[in-house]
């Protein structure tokens, strides 16, 4: 674990490359297929992502972000901190929970990592630098399709693929709103199918963990997040990190990115090697 004080201006090295380069964005594109968004309203509604992209360009990396709100609310988005630096955007919408069981979120961003996956060369990415971050319940889609390798199975997709798991402040025991469904109380820890920590592998994708302070967070979110880096390590798994933003709550998002793009860029230099 490494407790860090952030005082980093943002990572300003995009490179002249960056700079110069054009933008473009496509907006609410389905990631399911079609006879899937005939066959349900809300997945016809809901199951879209917006890409942000360099144009031109080839072999790019590609992150896909997901949006937190407790399972229940929130929408896609492409943070604008990680705009301009070379790499494409995935703002992802999933379904959320009560007018969908939230299991179904975790279905959703396998499908759109999946599309990902099917696409992205089509744009000009690189199928082979594939992250995935997001921030709350954006972390724990991210850690639970990451690492229980079913969900994207059932979409035709190695999860080992990925290039590497980011999550900001993900849940790691099973998610508040699926205990909720299932009568448990908020503060009741539960390890399930339903939690990232259930997974812990040797041969996971590269994992960073980011946190806000552990006496700003949301309930035992640091602790949750330190106790799945021990067990991933005691896994054997070699490439697990866990930052915690010192003076920085749940919303440590900010904060948080400059971290997000230095790991991008590090596990690219490293599998050029």
């Amino acid at each position: 674990m490494k407790k860090i004080i952030v005082l980093l201006c943002f990572f300003i090295g995009a490179s002249s490359f960056a700079q110069k380069t054009e933008y473009e964005t496509k907006t609410n594109i389905q990631y399911y297929n079609a006879a899937t968004n005939k066959s349900d309203s809300y997945i016809n509604e809901r199951c879209v992502l917006d890409i942000y992209y360099p144009k031109n360009t080839k072999n790019f990396a590609t992150i896909l972000w997901f949006h937190g709100g407790g399972l229940t609310g929130g929408s896609k988005e492409i943070p604008e901190a990680l705009k301009n630096k070379g790499f494409a955007i995935i703002g992802v919408n999933y379904r959320l929970s009560p007018k969908a069981k939230a299991e179904k979120a975790i279905e959703d961003a396998a499908a759109a990592v999946a599309w990902t996956f099917n696409n992205i060369a089509s744009y000009g990415g690189d199928t082979s630098q594939i992250f995935v971050s997001g921030h709350s319940a954006g972390g724990y889609l991210g850690l639970m399709i990451g690492l229980d390798k079913k969900w994207l199975q059932k979409e035709g997709i190695d999860a080992n693929k990925i290039a590497g798991l980011i999550p900001f402040s993900g849940q790691c025991i099973t998610h508040f709103e699926i205990r909720r469904e299932n009568g448990i109380p908020e503060k009741q820890p539960t390890i399930d199918a339903f939690a990232p920590l259930f997974y812990v592998r040797a041969d996971a994708p590269p994992l960073l963990l980011i946190t806000g302070d552990r006496e700003m967070e949301m309930l035992g979110r640091y602790e949750e997040n330190a106790y799945m880096a021990r067990m991933m390590k005691l896994a054997g798994h070699t490439q697990t990190k866990l930052y915690e933003l010192d003076g920085y709550g749940h919303g440590m998002t900010e904060p948080g990115f400059p971290l997000l793009v230095n790991e991008v860029n590090r596990i690219i230099k490293e599998n050029k090697k």
